[in-house]
């Protein structure tokens, strides 16, 4: 596709969700089975893509129950080489991680886990000299609520950037300071995402390899008002807006011609928690994230709850690689992947 064409300075990438192709079928038939929180990472020295994803089971029956990591030559067909159960953490649950090689050729895991302990979610870290040696014995913690004044910490997404790692994570904001004497469960349930009493949130952390990361605070997508006082402006408050309640950044890719593209997560409200939609956001800055969605979502399943989330891509050759979870017809959430021309 021609980059420039008149003041035509290019194209949105974009996807069709009903013709991507299966990776990982659902590990069960109905609501709460999933196969999906997909992170992605292609190998420049060995030509290999890496899939790191989580396995879920409904909540009764485990929840987040293990995450895998997967390999493959094409970026179609991937046959799995690692994976950790949550039992191997005394975990409630894992969620979204995400696998980088490291500029001195180690490989590194961060790992979003539920802890046992208190029921909240933290990010792990580990390293190993190959993406299938990954030991959990040796994760130490990445980053915890505490450091960032939050409630849960989760779903890290890694960019290497100039020799600089760009680490976006969802993190947990209590909507009311006083909630926690109000209910003194929060953790309880290990999945404070799901109480209502916050609202989930994009962060953002810029580091040197090897050096701690710094954080730079929140980077949500905002949605602007059209006219201060307009019609138009009244009616996409946060309190109706669809993306009200979760505003997750999934993954960004860089335009030709400057920014990034921010595709991201949102739900209205609690009730859609585990049934996030896809929106689209614009940045020149990688700190202040605009949505170019502020009515409705992009991209969404033609089935069931209409959910589609955790987008990530790879720019391959001439080609992007668009990995998503979608809701399948009978509830369940299935992995995929689309592959379309640059």
């Amino acid at each position: 596709m021609s980059l420039f064409a008149g003041k035509d300075f290019g194209f949105i990438p974009v996807f069709d969700p009903a013709a991507g192709m299966l990776v990982r079928e659902a590990p069960g038939t109905g609501a709460g089975w999933w196969s999906g929180a997909p992170s992605s990472y292609f190998d420049s020295h060995t030509n290999t893509f890496y899939l790191v994803y989580r396995v879920r089971h409904p909540r009764e029956l485990g929840r987040g129950v293990e995450c895998r990591i997967a390999a493959s030559d094409n970026g179609v067909t991937f046959h799995d080489i690692w994976a950790l159960p949550r039992n191997s953490l005394d975990s409630l649950s894992v969620e979204r991680s995400s696998i980088f090689r490291g500029r001195d050729g180690h490989w590194h895991l961060l790992l979003s886990y539920c802890n046992g302990a208190d029921g909240r979610w933290n990010i792990g870290t580990i390293r190993a000299a190959e993406p299938d040696q990954f030991d959990v014995s040796h994760m130490r913690s990445w980053l915890s609520p505490d450091d960032v004044a939050a409630e849960g910490v989760k779903d890290p997404v890694v960019f290497q950037l100039g020799g600089m790692l760009y680490t976006l994570i969802s993190y947990a904001v209590l909507t009311n300071p006083d909630v926690c004497a109000i209910s003194p469960d929060l953790h309880a349930m290990g999945d404070v995402y799901n109480t209502g009493y916050i609202r989930s949130r994009t962060g953002a952390l810029m580091g040197i390899e090897g050096q701690r990361a710094s954080w730079l605070g929140d980077v949500s997508p905002i949605c602007q008002p059209i006219l201060a006082g307009s019609t138009e402006a009244s009616n996409n408050t946060d309190e109706v807006a669809w993306d009200a309640y979760c505003r997750r950044i999934s993954t960004i890719v860089p335009l030709e011609f400057g920014g990034f593209l921010a595709y991201y997560d949102g739900s209205a409200d609690v009730n859609g928690n585990y049934e996030e939609r896809t929106g689209l956001a614009y940045s020149s800055d990688l700190h202040t994230f605009h949505s170019l969605t502020p009515d409705a979502p992009l991209l969404k399943s033609p089935h069931s709850t209409g959910s589609l989330r955790y987008v990530d891509v790879l720019s391959v050759g001439h080609e992007l690689f668009y990995y998503y979870e979608l809701a399948c017809p009978d509830g369940s959430h299935e992995l995929r992947v689309a592959v379309v021309d640059r």
